[in-house]
């Protein structure tokens, strides 16, 4: 068999075993409280797959490039990668960091480990620490699973591991930022024609949603054009910045667009009411948090001689 199909395979199989053991064996069956879905168990699942088969039919698209290699030094990174996502998420997804949305949302700093284990290891060792790192931040926080959310931060790594398909990464660069500008700005007007969407978690459900949820993710924007062009000769920092944005739009809104199925919410408010309180910030923390990690990196590099 292919090794690149096998270890591609095999670690989308894993992260679904992963969901599945937590949630059927320890929720289900044991009865663990922070290990539960709540309802709709198996439509979450019918999301989780989804997603995962999003992944795959796009490494069968591009089998034949290069990123597609998951060996050892790929598992090791996948390991560290969701290790430090679940740390992370734990510290900064309790009641203090959240932020006023229809469902539960936190302040996520850590979002940025995806982002970057995506762009420096590949987009399997992008997905799986999001997927994994995700789903054991939300267990240890102890406010329950959501694996289709999970799957949502598993693709902003993925996609921020897809930058080296393309020959040209500076004609890539524009190609994503219209994308990504044309999607915050669409959500951004969704949100001025339905400001009565709700707090649903937010101490009381009756106020809607902040003004800096919904324009978050305009700031989080400028920043990433910012950095975009002040960094223009670094294309290492102005790569992982914007591919970053565009997977976490694409991922945050998977997620979102899910609960229209499975909380029975509706377009609007899926969108208004939890894409953009979750992916505004996350942008803002992508522009400010992602260049340093790519900067760190580069200097253990030269520094190692690799």
């Amino acid at each position: 068999m292919n090794k690149r199909l096998l270890g591609v395979g095999l670690a989308l199989v894993v992260v679904l075993a992963v969901f599945f053991l937590l949630v059927y064996i320890g929720g289900t069956l044991l009865g663990v409280q922070q290990l539960q879905t709540g309802s709709n168990q198996l439509l979450r699942f019918v999301f989780v797959i989804v997603g995962l088969l999003i992944a795959f039919a796009i490494y069968l698209a591009t089998r034949e490039n290069k990123i597609w290699e998951v060996g050892t030094r790929e598992v090791v990174w996948m390991a560290i990668g969701a290790a430090l996502y679940a740390v992370f998420s734990w510290l900064f997804n309790g009641t203090v960091f959240l932020i006023p949305s229809l469902s539960q949302v936190a302040l996520r700093p850590a979002i940025c480990i995806p982002m970057f284990f995506g762009y420096a290891f590949g987009p399997v060792v992008g997905f799986f620490s999001g997927a994994v790192g995700n789903m054991f931040g939300d267990a240890l926080t102890g406010f329950g699973l959501s694996p289709q959310w999970s799957i949502g931060n598993g693709l902003i790594g993925f996609i921020s591991g897809l930058p080296l398909l393309f020959i040209d990464r500076r004609k890539s660069l524009n190609t994503t930022l219209i994308v990504s500008g044309v999607l915050s700005a669409l959500a951004v007007i969704l949100y001025f024609f339905n400001r009565s969407v709700t707090n649903g978690m937010y101490f009381t459900a009756t106020e809607p949603v902040s003004i800096f949820a919904g324009l978050s993710i305009v700031i989080g924007f400028v920043l990433v054009l910012i950095v975009r062009f002040a960094f223009g000769k670094n294309i290492d920092i102005a790569t992982a910045v914007t591919w970053g944005m565009l997977g976490n739009i694409l991922g945050i809104g998977f997620a979102a667009i899910s609960d229209i199925w499975i909380d029975g919410f509706s377009p609007s408010a899926a969108i208004v009411g939890e894409f953009l309180p979750a992916a505004g910030p996350n942008l803002i923390f992508a522009a400010i948090l992602v260049p340093l990690l790519v900067v760190a990196y580069a200097a253990i590099l030269k520094q190692t001689g690799r």
